[in-house]
């Protein structure tokens, strides 16, 4: 089978091949015979009935500073093509948002991965709600009053944007703390999102574990422990990933969560969990994959090809 595949991402030249999933599944692509293109978010448009891309077909290859080759820059229509990755890294903002409305006009004919239109209703930190009894304590709020509340009651809290990403903007406050109002009129100075508060897990000195599932089953699992100091385990801030291995809690939670993450057509989610509890289910750009596969040697590229090439036939 040769598939016709488009990666909407952020720009490929400056990824870390080392590191970056998207390029370990472009790489494995390739390696399955299928023909690749690629184009950034800012050049996916809307024109005449068609979902068209201003981008490059390309080829890569695991070389530090040469990793790809670009062909000339054409316009495509993605309706011609097998798959669409949806693959840029969020903020999760109106222009993220805009890009899934879009794609939502080519899938299912046209294959997009993960489906736009859950990946636009089920982002990162709001799957979670509809596992209470899996995740912790948990609030979200714009108003000051509310989120005070909370911290009264459980004392030790994080405090967190709605839809950041990679660790940025993340705060413990602890029973002493004095800053909740002061951080909530900072956020509230960049933009009239609400903010996410949880009670805070000591657990997380043992590590946050980044679970990796394909069309819903858990497939391997790496521990993200955070540098001394730290409370963020986020490899972006210097989080250490570490070999670790899948717990009965951790079944227990993709078994949960699993079947519905297949039927909303979700084949690559990274799951977060600190100690016994979900913390987020990120479905928007999950990374990962490379860490995985240097620490077990699973080749979970491999994995999430097989499960598109089976949708495909």
């Amino acid at each position: 089978m040769t598939l016709k595949v488009a990666f909407q991402m952020d720009p490929i030249t400056d990824v870390n091949i080392n590191a970056d999933s998207s390029f370990r599944i472009a790489e494995e692509a390739q390696v399955r015979g299928h023909e690749l293109f690629y184009y950034t978010p800012d050049n996916l448009a809307y024109e005449n009935g068609k979902i068209t891309a201003r981008g490059h077909f390309m080829t890569v290859q695991r070389v530090e500073g040469d990793h790809v080759t670009l062909g000339d820059e054409v316009s495509v229509d993605l309706a011609d093509f097998d798959v669409v990755w949806l693959r840029q890294d969020p903020p999760f903002d109106m222009g993220y948002i805009t890009t899934t409305h879009l794609l939502d006009r080519i899938h299912p004919d046209t294959l997009v991965v993960n489906d736009p239109f859950w990946v636009r209703n089920y982002p990162e930190k709001l799957l979670v709600l509809d596992f209470p009894e899996l995740t912790p304590p948990t609030t979200i709020a714009r108003n000051l009053d509310t989120i005070k509340a909370f911290k009264d009651e459980h004392s030790d809290v994080i405090l967190k944007p709605l839809y950041g990403n990679g660790g940025a903007g993340v705060f413990r406050l602890g029973p002493q703390d004095r800053n909740l109002a002061s951080l909530h009129e900072l956020f509230s100075g960049i933009n009239s999102e609400p903010l996410i508060v949880q009670k805070f897990l000591p657990d997380v000195s043992n590590g946050d574990k980044r679970v990796i599932l394909v069309d819903g089953e858990p497939v391997g699992a790496i521990n993200r422990v955070p540098a001394a100091g730290e409370t963020r385990s986020n490899m972006h801030v210097g989080g250490r990933p570490e070999k670790v291995g899948l717990t009965e809690r951790d079944l227990e939670i993709c078994a949960a969560i699993g079947p519905l993450l297949r039927e909303k057509g979700q084949v690559f989610v990274g799951i977060d969990v600190i100690g016994d509890y979900l913390t987020e289910i990120n479905v928007t750009s999950p990374t990962g994959i490379q860490e995985l596969e240097r620490f077990d040697g699973t080749n979970i590229a491999e994995k999430i090809w097989m499960a598109i090439e089976a949708k495909r036939t």
